[in-house]
């Protein structure tokens, strides 16, 4: 015969299930938490599935976890998966390599474009990734994409500049004519 699970919860248990479940940032967390105070609260397992539209078996399993780990047990385990392209070593040359003017490396331009980070990147590190991964990699870094501010500031005279300063001051001053009262209808002779 299979040994009976005690669903009760202990008052600081209960407190602990009702806080994740009304404000856990974790939408599966909750979930699970709920699926915790319903035992709690006398519930059949198989009941609890078919009001959250799991198996049974999952429901015993998340209880498993409760008891063993309490909420963390509640939290998605580290799932395997392919490791980020480039890896850590890869955004940390990146976020180096995008604060730096393209004219100290000897480049011809002064401002990196996601195609130029790319072939410098590929240069440097060896790894090629895709454009658009690398785009998502500077967002996660927090940089945004703007476009570059032409300034003619270093070839404008600085005389002719003040003297049009001024020029466009005393335009400013003067007032403004006042509006023909002169129609071009006119009654016929």
């Amino acid at each position: 015969m299979p040994k009976k699970i005690n669903y009760t919860l202990t008052t600081e248990q209960l407190q602990i299930i009702e806080t994740a479940v009304k404000s856990h940032p974790n939408l599966r967390v909750r979930t699970r938490a709920q699926m915790i105070r319903l035992l709690h609260r006398g519930h059949k397992p198989a009941e609890v599935g078919e009001m959250l539209s799991i198996t049974g078996a999952l429901v015993y399993y998340w209880h498993a976890r409760w008891r063993e780990s309490g909420l963390a047990g509640l939290v998605d385990k580290q799932r395997p998966g392919r490791p980020p392209v480039g890896g850590e070593e890869y955004r940390q040359k990146l976020e180096i390599i995008i604060e730096t003017d393209p004219h100290t490396l000897g480049y011809g331009f002064n401002v990196w474009t996601t195609q130029r980070l790319l072939q410098h990147m590929q240069q440097e590190t060896g790894v090629l990734v895709h454009e658009n991964t690398l785009r998502n990699m500077l967002e996660e870094l927090d940089y945004v994409f703007r476009r570059p501010r032409h300034e003619l500031g270093n070839l404008q005279d600085e005389k002719a500049k003040a003297i049009a300063k001024d020029i466009l001051e005393e335009l400013k001053k003067k007032p403004k004519a006042a509006k023909s009262s002169y129609s071009l209808w006119t009654k016929r002779a």
